[in-house]
């Protein structure tokens, strides 16, 4: 099933960057499809970015389209999501998941395979 472990989260100004790391123990970073998703107080937990298995093909949610991207590392194990340009809106917990379902271009996470999630708060 896997492990996942994310950090790189931490305080940073509007307009500047942070990069998130999930490493993966247990299995391959590509096994699955993997994903990251944030939850903001109040709010419930939405989907970010994904990485198919096999291609590689990439999703993103609108809101952080042209500034996040998805990758990863299979010789370290690790999905990594670089934040460019933050915005105070971005201000949320990170996770990670280790299996997603992305059948009908759908990102659909794996209730069991997620990380304990990484702070990432954006001042303004």
């Amino acid at each position: 099933q896997g492990q996942f472990l994310e950090s790189g989260g931490g305080l940073v100004q509007a307009g500047g960057s942070l990069r998130l790391s999930c490493v993966v123990s247990g299995r391959s970073v590509s096994t699955y499809s993997m994903g990251w998703f944030r939850q903001a107080p109040g709010k419930e937990r939405e989907f970010v970015a994904a990485m198919t298995y096999v291609t590689g093909r990439t999703y993103y949610a609108d809101s952080v389209k042209g500034r996040f991207t998805i990758s990863r590392n299979t010789g370290e194990n690790t999905l990594y999501l670089q934040m460019n340009s933050l915005k105070p809106e971005d201000t949320a917990v990170y996770y990670c998941n280790g299996r997603l379902d992305l059948r009908d271009d759908v990102p659909r996470p794996s209730p069991t395979d997620w990380g304990q999630g990484t702070q990432v708060t954006v001042s303004s």
